[in-house]
């Protein structure tokens, strides 16, 4: 349903309410399951979170890809038992299941039309470390830096580390298969699985691991369903083993397709690892055993600058043969480094690099930092005998590592620029043999230049993973019709160097139906047997992932923008001159990256710190905006109630705007929706008496004691909404403006003049503050002035171009007045 809109010529417009859902007497209706008889059997049998309102919806209906599916309804379980009751309640109502961790997958596997369990908010234990045996069992939504960081006491990590490890969750990396910097020295997700703790959607549990024969035979003799599985999983070895011999790429980035190699006996039947990058379409799983692995205390970088990205793949080989070999070989090209340089980030990191166009990180590891410098130095003498040495610099300091580091991690946000370069998931990780790394990128360069496609390149060098993301036009028709022609044209060149069209976020909705052209038809007849052993109804994740190849969802459906897109525009109060004047291109910059998922470091974002709630993210009430306006899960436009209940713990400080990679501005688009939602409505007490403030603030100045008493009493305080355990700061008995036109004498009279213009706290409250301004001022020889009470009471920022800017004066900087 579409949002209704009245004119647009007088005043910002009023996003209306669309008409309710039919219901009928079992509640609404969603993909064939009636949603409120579910919701209701749920709240009875589960003590976790059950959320089936429009706006918990419209939170998941979106990961970090290109696709779009508005769920059925969440579940947040509190317990193995809530997973299980959510699983029993769905089957009794044909309700598909979605597993689901941080959402910051690529390829639209942690979307669909189905009821997803959010494993992250309270299913989040380390249950146990074992430095001995060098393991850990851990529940699903244990984020990755929290399992390394236990880990790393007792000098041990989890090698799989990818870009986003100080949010993504576990649960993930085993539902995709997830890779990282450090796979190099550990092996993908599905190499460092040891045992899952696995629920089938028809409720059998049971742990799965690797299996002897001998096992094998006994599992199968005892029967039930367990028995079954095992059963046909060895008639499926039995059948297509060969198959699976012959058509599995040996790189050491195959993420496409399910694992079937690992039911191989010379892989020793592990279940658990077959089961790894499954993505949610086959089984759940309550608890994993990890592997962890030796991780060396010191660390040397070396940081190599090339001309181009080819001479950057070229080198790859060489730098994989040395002796020790590398922790980690990490690249990115400059595309990157301008994206950075446009948005204004990084910009004291991306400084550290030598000259070059691209370039490729080595890190080497070492039991003291003279044996990792060693490592380093070694692998500088061997590049520099190359005739086409490239600029090398070897970084010791271990701040500075983390320095350029963060520069290769950005590449998961800093590959778009909204409005500028558009780029999109979609051809995201293909991996190819390292040694064919240069002559592939070369290729794939071509076939871009002949789509018109512009990409920005960064990845895991080492391993022939390249992470592009392209500016795919997927909002008409041709420009759809293009991305699917380039993507099969990219497969079939994948194929052509022995790659993988995945080499680290798994098939999701996006490759699923290109892995014939990858597998062949034998191997895929494969992957759907594996999925039918598991999942007989086809309530997993249906339509995504390996199993659905034939019958599962196109590349091409679900888009989040596609050729049908078309959000009102509205009439805004803001400008929003940086996405053309347009609150849905505002909303539209959020593409799900999730860093406001992370629990420390950074300003972004408090409230989810707190409560690990998607709905308290940047990234969860940019897309209940976005979703408010395509007018399908969330109905009741500006005057939706969980919008405003989302944004009412933001605390409007901007942390975002700085944090997120693309600027999204969640206090700005707040008080954009508070002002529709407010229009011809009282607002509460508490935002006259605080949004008031320099109304109230000059009053008091007459009377200052006289308002600090009254600011103490109760009911004043509960009118100004303030809590019971703050205090409310004091009115000065001298204002800053006061102090200054009575008592302040000029230091410098013929200084320089420049203008201090006190906003309401440096006037009212703290006027120290304003006088210590003065004197830092008149100490390096300004004469000083304060701006007029029209300016500092509603001028907003000031460049020296604005026409608003007082006559005579100029900003303190070259670019801005600001207020002290």
């Amino acid at each position: 349903m579409s949002l209704t809109l009245p004119s647009l010529h007088h005043g910002p417009a009023k996003v209306g309410r669309r008409s309710r859902r039919p219901e009928n007497d079992d509640g609404d209706v969603r993909a064939g399951v009636h949603a409120r008889a579910l919701a209701a059997e749920l709240a009875r049998t589960v003590s976790g979170e059950v959320r089936f309102s429009d706006g918990s919806r419209a939170l998941y209906a979106s990961d970090l890809s290109l696709y779009r599916q508005v769920p059925i309804g969440v579940v947040i379980p509190k317990t193995y038992d809530d997973v299980e009751a959510t699983l029993a309640a769905c089957r009794r109502h044909g309700a598909p299941i979605l597993a689901r961790g941080a959402g910051t997958s690529l390829l639209g596997q942690c979307c669909n039309v189905a009821v997803i369990i959010d494993f992250s908010k309270y299913l989040n234990a380390i249950l146990e470390l074992d430095p001995r045996q060098r393991t850990a069992r851990v529940q699903p939504g244990v984020i990755n830096d929290q399992l390394r960081e236990a880990a790393e006491e007792h000098g041990l990590t989890f090698a799989p580390d990818p870009a986003t490890h100080d949010y993504c969750t576990i649960g993930g990396q085993i539902g995709n298969n997830s890779c990282g910097t450090h796979s190099i020295m550990g092996g993908r997700t599905a190499d460092n699985v040891l045992e899952l703790d696995v629920l089938t959607y028809d409720g059998e549990r049971m742990r799965v691991g690797q299996t002897s024969e001998e096992e094998l035979a006994e599992i199968i003799a005892a029967g039930g369903r367990r028995g079954q599985i095992y059963a046909d999983l060895r008639a499926l070895r039995e059948r297509y083993g060969d198959a699976v011999r012959e058509h599995f790429p040996e790189i050491p980035r195959r993420v496409s397709g399910y694992n079937l190699d690992e039911l191989l006996p010379e892989r020793g039947f592990n279940v658990a690892r077959a089961l790894t990058g499954s993505e949610s379409t086959c089984a759940l799983w309550l608890e994993a055993t990890v592997r962890l692995v030796p991780s060396p205390p010191k660390r040397a970088l070396v940081v190599c600058g090339y001309h181009d990205r080819f001479a950057a793949g070229d080198h790859v080989p060489e730098i994989m043969d040395l002796d020790p070999g590398p922790l980690g070989l990490e690249g990115f090209d400059h595309t990157l480094v301008e994206n950075m340089r446009r948005k204004e980030r990084h910009l004291e990191d991306i400084r550290h690099l030598p000259d070059g166009q691209a370039w490729l990180l080595i890190e080497f590891g070492g039991a003291t930092q003279q044996e990792a410098n060693e490592h380093a130095e070694k692998a500088k003498e061997t590049l520099q005998r190359h005739h086409t040495a490239p600029v090398i610099e070897i970084v010791e300091d271990a701040h500075k590592q983390d320095q350029i580091w963060a520069v290769r991690k950005s590449g998961v946000g800093d590959s778009r620029i909204p409005g500028v370069l558009d780029t999109w998931p979609g051809w995201e990780d293909a991996a190819v043999p390292p040694t064919r790394l240069g002559a592939y990128l070369r290729e794939f360069h071509d076939l871009c230049e002949r789509f018109g496609y512009h990409s920005e390149y960064h990845g895991h060098f080492g391993q022939g993973c390249i992470h592009t993301r392209i500016d795919f036009d997927v909002k008409t028709a041709a420009g759809v019709a293009a991305m699917r022609r380039f993507m099969e044209e990219g497969t079939d060149l994948v194929v052509k160097y022995g790659g993988s069209i995945s080499g680290e976020h798994g098939d999701g909705q996006s490759r699923a139906e290109l892995l014939p052209r990858m597998f062949g038809a034998e191997v895929v007849e494969a992957f759907a047997a594996f999925k039918r052993i598991w999942d007989p109804q086809g309530a997993m994740n249906p339509g995504k992932g390996a199993g659905a190849v034939h019958d599962g969802y196109k590349l091409d459906e679900n888009l989040r923008m596609g050729p049908g897109y078309r959000p009102p525009a509205v009439e805004t109060y803001f400008a929003f001159p940086g996405d053309h004047g347009s609150f849905a291109e505002a909303t539209e910059r959020c593409f799900g990256v999730g860093q406001c998922r992370q629990l420390e470091g950074g300003t972004m974002c408090p409230s989810f710190m707190v409560t690990r709630d998607e709905r308290y993210t940047t990234r969860g009430r940019t897309r209940m905006l976005f979703e408010m306006l395509q007018g399908e899960a969330i109905g009741d436009g500006w005057r939706d109630e969980e919008i405003k209940e989302s944004l009412d713990l933001c605390l409007s400080c901007k942390g975002c705007r700085g944090d997120c990679p693309v600027h999204v501005d969640v206090a700005t688009y707040k008080a954009e929706f508070l002002a529709h939602y407010y229009e011809r409505r009282l607002r509460p007490p508490s935002a006259y008496a605080l949004g008031l403030i320099p109304l109230w603030a000059r009053l008091a100045s007459h009377a200052p004691r006289v308002a600090n008493t009254m600011a103490g009493l109760g009911p004043v305080r509960r009118m100004a909404g303030v809590a019971p355990e703050r205090k409310l700061p004091s009115f000065a008995a001298q204002t800053f403006r006061s102090w200054f036109d009575q008592h302040h004498q000029p230091a410098n009279p013929d200084g320089q003049p420049v203008m201090l213009w006190p906003d309401t706290f440096s006037d009212h409250f703290e006027p120290d503050v304003g006088r210590a301004a003065v004197r830092v001022l008149e100490h390096t020889g300004f004469r000083v002035q304060l701006a007029p009470r029209a300016y500092a009471a509603g001028a907003r920022c000031m460049t020296t171009e604005c026409s608003g800017s007082p006559s005579g004066w100029r900003a303190v900087t070259s670019t801005r007045w600001v207020p002290i």
